[in-house]
């Protein structure tokens, strides 16, 4: 009985040796920490004060025509957008941010050659293309082999771009 009794008191101060050693011991960094330390320590400010609010923009996209439909899927501050849809299947997404929040948005267009509707623009891998009215850039992204450069040239023509222009 005594023996039984003094394995449990070996055991249970050899279990408790074992956590208090390990729990003290320093944690090993993980592959995130250096990540999370220095995405915790900038100082951005996600939308600028400054930004238009999405909201002003709406008013500002082309409408919806020629077998198309246009479903807006988001809107905030600084930015919004509207998915274009033909025969109930998504071929783009076309979208208007202001660049006052990120300025390097706005940088890709100082080299630009060519225009759109009067605007420089850009086109950014296979399927995206982008003019920059004043501050704002505004995209037509293809989610459809079938949207092709040449429609995404043509919708951001329909943009209400006068309009835009005149935003502050």
């Amino acid at each position: 009985m005594i023996l039984k009794r003094g394995r449990t008191v070996i055991a249970a101060l050899l279990l408790s040796v074992v956590l208090l050693t390990t729990a003290c011991s320093p944690k090993t960094p993980g592959r995130f920490d250096q990540a999370q330390k220095e995405s915790t320590q900038q100082k951005n400010v996600a939308v600028a004060k400054t930004a238009t609010q999405g909201s002003e923009f709406n008013k500002l996209f082309p409408k919806a025509s020629d077998g198309y439909q246009g479903v807006y899927t988001q809107e905030k501050k600084g930015f919004a957008n509207l998915k274009l849809k033909k025969g109930g299947k998504d071929v783009a997404l076309l979208s208007i941010s202001d660049t006052t929040s990120t300025p390097s948005a706005a940088a890709k267009f100082s080299k630009s050659t060519k225009k759109i509707g009067g605007y420089p623009a850009v086109e950014v891998g296979k399927t995206q293309t982008a003019i920059l009215v004043g501050k704002y850039q505004v995209k037509a992204i293809s989610s459809n082999p079938s949207f092709t450069a040449s429609d995404r040239a043509n919708w951001l023509e329909k943009f209400n771009l006068n309009g835009l222009a005149r935003l502050k």
